[in-house]
């Protein structure tokens, strides 16, 4: 058979290496201006040591929250049809699109002394504002939404006639979610959890109005940016990516060797 030249693969092809690259060059260039001493010396400094732990600590408390109440509800928005559910839906996607410093000065207006909130927490001696917890807080509220969504999408992936059997042959509702619904909806989960971390480890906009101290690793990049310059800024930058395509790595392969035992 005669082959014609196709001209729309030709395109596609050539958007296809216009995309990598107009995502790769940036990066790659960020990874390799540093020099191999200028790297080492920064694993070593203090302070980049606590701005990476502090975004690692509070991103995983961001996706453990999300865990534990993202679940249920991304369960009840893949099984239940109620009035007013894509209203809902949608209020669980708008932390997706509201601008990062809104978001911050939305939770802020809350937890100061001058909203009830704000005078409860301060009776119950929590603060937000510049404190780890706060930096928590907001991280979930952009990360959650990740979260739920691929995990709802995940629980309407699997077939209702598994779960009805398990409850007529007299499994309880809770029995049928733990022992069937969950294990079969674990890769999603564990895809949740990668963009909800991914989300919140990235968060800096939010973060700076709430808790601008202590410094999470975006935060500290930009202070040294402002400060001192592209030089000093881009080493953080590399091993902040190093440290995250370590941790999703690992969970990519923990996900794939859980879903084939």
């Amino acid at each position: 058979m005669k082959r014609y030249f196709d001209p729309f693969l030709t395109i596609s092809i050539i958007s296809c290496v216009a995309v990598l690259s107009f995502i790769l060059f940036p990066l790659i260039q960020m990874m390799f201006a540093p020099s191999w001493e200028i790297l080492i010396e920064s694993v070593y400094d203090p302070d980049i040591q606590k701005a990476i732990c502090l975004s690692l600590y509070t991103s995983g408390m961001a996706v453990f929250i999300s865990f534990l109440i993202g679940t249920p509800f991304a369960y009840l928005l893949a099984r239940k049809s109620f009035f007013g559910k894509r209203f809902v839906e949608g209020i669980i996607d708008l932390p997706i699109v509201i601008p990062h410093p809104v978001i911050g000065i939305a939770i802020l207006s809350i937890v100061g002394k001058q909203h009830w909130i704000g005078m409860l927490l301060h009776k119950l001696g929590v603060c937000l504002m510049g404190s780890i917890s706060g930096i928590v807080v907001v991280l979930t509220f952009v990360g959650m939404p990740f979260y739920i969504n691929t995990v709802k999408n995940g629980f309407e992936a699997i077939p209702v006639r598994l779960e009805n059997v398990s409850r007529s042959l007299g499994a309880s509702f809770s029995s049928t979610f733990f022992r069937i619904t969950l294990p079969l909806a674990w890769r999603s989960i564990i895809l949740g959890i990668i963009m909800c971390f991914a989300r919140a480890i990235s968060e800096f906009g939010a973060v700076i109005v709430v808790a601008y101290h202590p410094m999470i690793a975006p935060v500290l990049i930009y202070e040294r940016f402002t400060a001192f310059g592209l030089k000093y800024s881009q080493p953080i930058a590399v091993l902040l990516i190093l440290v995250s395509l370590m941790l999703f790595v690992g969970l990519r392969f923990f996900s794939k060797k859980d879903i084939n035992r």
